[in-house]
């Protein structure tokens, strides 16, 4: 029998979503059966319309329970209708996993559903979801995260990611790879939202400065002097340093520190690498110098942070490369 995969919607919801369900689409072709049955759902069925203004004929979430409940985002955080709270609290426990893209995180949270459970969002509202829902445990820096039955993903593409890895969690490696050439993306993407959101956070207003941010990313082996970064945008040193800091609210060396961590970071946290050799790749040059960054920015070292990723993957490394 299918497993019945049910996207949530409610008026306003993000139309980006409906990527997830793609991902079962296609997981059902290349697996040459019909997996998944594939269905949109309200609380009281009818038509949903999108925040762009698409309407979406939706089926009633009911009493009829499905393996996988999907709650679709939003992009203005605002109260839910309490009929899809008590909806939610009714299906959620009969649903083998129930899994939030990007802001349905807010509804789940709303509902009850994530208390006492590390989750994401996106990373521009995962501040918020924490001062809203302090029994959140929050993690803003993955691209999805799984406790239990419940998963949760950051913004917005995201949901893609999570979805990947839910037909992973049933079909295997090999299906969910297949369905991400399909698709044409990552099967896993490395790193965190903090490639992005720190590109976004540090992004100035000047067409230079972000050439040079990008530039900086692109390099972090390099050595990153500010009369590089300013060679680079064809401006003088002490111009480039004045604009970068007025634009950005960090220093240049700041901020070449910030995108080494989360490179490092990123790296770390896939489990794989060895120590030293993301010192090196990263700009920091040696072990030492990025675990005295480490301990300052996250309060943690590298072996730590590295360690605690290995044990939520269930990474096997013999103890001589740890």
């Amino acid at each position: 029998m299918a497993a019945r995969i049910a996207l949530v919607v409610f008026p306003g919801f993000q139309i980006l979503d409906f990527a997830a369900l793609t991902v079962f689409e296609i997981a059902n072709k290349i697996s040459g059966a019909a997996r998944y049955a594939v269905e949109t759902v309200s609380h009281g069925g009818g038509i949903v319309a999108s925040s762009a203004g698409v309407p979406v004929d939706t089926k009633p979430l009911g009493r009829r329970a499905c393996d996988t409940l999907l709650i679709a985002g939003h992009t203005v955080v605002a109260p839910a209708e309490p009929e899809l709270l008590d909806a939610l609290r009714r299906a959620s426990p009969r649903a083998r996993r129930t899994a939030c893209l990007c802001t349905g995180a807010f509804v789940a949270a709303e509902a009850g559903l994530l208390a006492g459970r590390r989750v994401t969002t996106h990373w521009a509202l995962g501040r918020q979801l924490k001062k809203l829902y302090p029994d959140i445990e929050l993690d803003d820096d993955k691209i999805f995260v799984n406790d239990g039955p419940i998963w949760t993903s950051a913004g917005m593409s995201a949901c893609i990611d999570l979805a990947l890895e839910l037909v992973e969690a049933d079909l295997g490696s090999d299906v969910s790879k297949a369905v991400a050439r399909m698709m044409v993306v990552y099967h896993r993407r490395t790193g965190g939202q903090s490639q992005f959101s720190s590109m976004a956070q540090m992004d100035g207003g000047s067409d230079r400065i972000r050439s040079a941010l990008l530039f900086a990313r692109e390099n972090l082996q390099e050595a990153l002097s500010v009369e590089r970064l300013a060679e680079h945008v064809h401006w003088s040193p002490r111009h480039f340093s004045r604009a970068f800091r007025e634009q950005t609210g960090h220093s240049p060396a700041k901020a070449i520190e910030k995108l080494r961590l989360e490179a490092a970071r990123s790296l770390l946290e896939d489990g794989g690498a060895a120590i030293g050799r993301i010192a090196w790749q990263t700009g920091f040059g040696d072990e030492e110098r990025m675990r005295r960054a480490f301990v300052r920015t996250y309060g943690k070292s590298p072996q730590a942070l590295q360690r605690e990723a290995r044990q939520r993957i269930g990474y096997d490394v013999p103890e001589t490369v740890r």
